[in-house]
């Protein structure tokens, strides 16, 4: 069995594959979707008459703050646009707190040591920006209906050095997990021992579906608000992968006293962000029925990816005793789940035969899987037929680490 595992896995090595899946990348037929915002603009004049070419509107143009507002379900003047990418502005969230505090605290840094819980398997990026800065991460295993709430809860109530919590709520990076309504009241409602706690709601994926179902969660904003604690949540979302990934814009939406906040001490680091992109996506947006037949373009496009890789999982790994892998509704990822000690042989065995992935440990704080046994697949960037062939041989991969 061993011997029939290398052969299959050498004579896949001989295409010379070279596919990079490191990152959940758009395609280059999905930012095709969105050449129309090359067009040139028929003036430079916002709604309100402004000249988008000057400075000024530190929060944003107005009808880019109305569309995110409509698409978040919140109204325009609780929402900021600014920078190209969101997690420029969860950044700029965390830095802001940890130098000056958030309303109702003071700055994190006269409050050390300063904690953050990461639900786990989750967003690597986010647990980089809490590294970079000093910030403790505290893992907490994040199911199919979002993180293990009662672990959580003790640990808020219990530990004032708790000042967050990140949360990818809608088809998370990278299980694909979706935060159950109960869940989203009890993180609204729950107490916790530091006042100024703050969830970093990181809504990416809120238009990545890959399925017929729209899958919709409870608004964050609004459960904050009636559990009594209205500036706990900090909502980002961006159009990086509706429109073009490098260059679209974000946005964040809070309570009025956050967004007063955050107002303030962006205001000495920028006279204003680039309107000019914001006005043509507006122009090309428009409104959420045409981002969401936008978003039915990339489904066309996604869906059969994904579609190819479970097909291939469920062929080569199916009967592979201690493997497991997720299905998601929507987003950008797969979780493949190996047995304990087997991701980074997968991942290097991958390598070896062309497949680039993720390295094992990336979906936990400090890069550290405890159990060495998740594998990120990103879908998105390879063409069909490529990545039909990455999933074979991953699974053939996974199946020579377990064999030798």
């Amino acid at each position: 069995m061993t011997q029939a595992v290398a052969e299959h896995y050498q004579a896949f090595k001989q295409r010379g594959l070279k596919l990079d899946m490191s990152r959940g990348k758009p395609a280059p037929e999905q930012l095709d979707l969105s050449d129309a915002l090359m067009g040139p603009l028929a003036s430079y004049a916002a709604d309100d008459g402004t000249d988008c070419r000057n400075y000024g509107l530190g929060v944003g143009l107005p009808e880019a703050r109305a569309l995110f507002g409509a698409l978040l379900g919140v109204p325009p003047a609780q929402v900021v646009v600014d920078s190209s990418a969101s997690l420029s502005l969860m950044h700029d969230v965390i830095v802001y707190a940890l130098l000056n505090g958030v309303p109702g605290g003071t700055p994190w840094v006269t409050q050390q040591p300063v904690s953050f819980l990461c639900p786990v398997p989750g967003y690597d990026r986010h647990f980089s920006i809490c590294e970079a800065r000093g910030i403790k991460m505290i893992s907490v295993p994040l199911g199919e209906d979002g993180p293990d709430m009662d672990l959580v809860e003790r640990l808020v109530a219990a530990d004032a050095s708790i000042k967050g919590m990140w949360c990818v709520p809608k088809y998370s990076n990278p299980s694909g997990a979706v935060y159950a309504d109960a869940v989203i009241a009890r993180l609204a409602q729950m107490p916790t021992a530091a006042p100024d706690f703050r969830l970093m709601w990181d809504d990416a994926y809120r238009f990545h579906h890959l399925g017929d179902n729209k899958t919709e969660i409870a608004d964050v904003l609004a459960a904050c608000a009636a559990a009594g604690n209205p500036d706990r949540a900090i909502v980002f979302a961006s159009t990086s992968k509706v429109s073009w990934a490098g260059s679209g814009i974000a946005a964040l939406a809070a309570s009025p006293a956050n967004i007063a906040w955050w107002t303030k001490h962006a205001g000495v680091r920028s006279i204003g962000p680039d309107k000019i992109n914001q006005l043509r996506h507006v122009r090309y947006l428009k409104d959420p029925a045409t981002v969401a037949a936008l978003m039915e373009g990339h489904r066309s496009l996604l869906a059969p990816k994904f579609d190819a890789v479970q097909q291939q999982f469920a062929e080569l790994l199916g009967d592979v005793p201690g493997v497991s892998w997720t299905r998601p509704a929507g987003g950008y990822f797969i979780d493949l789940v190996t047995p304990p000690g087997a991701a980074k042989r997968t991942i290097a065995l991958a390598k070896e035969a062309g497949i680039t992935l993720t390295p094992a440990g990336a979906a936990y704080p400090y890069g550290v899987d405890p159990e060495d046994s998740h594998i990120r697949i990103a879908p998105s960037y390879p063409s069909l037929s490529e990545i039909a062939l990455a999933a074979q041989g991953i699974a053939l991969s996974l199946k020579l680490a377990l064999a030798t």
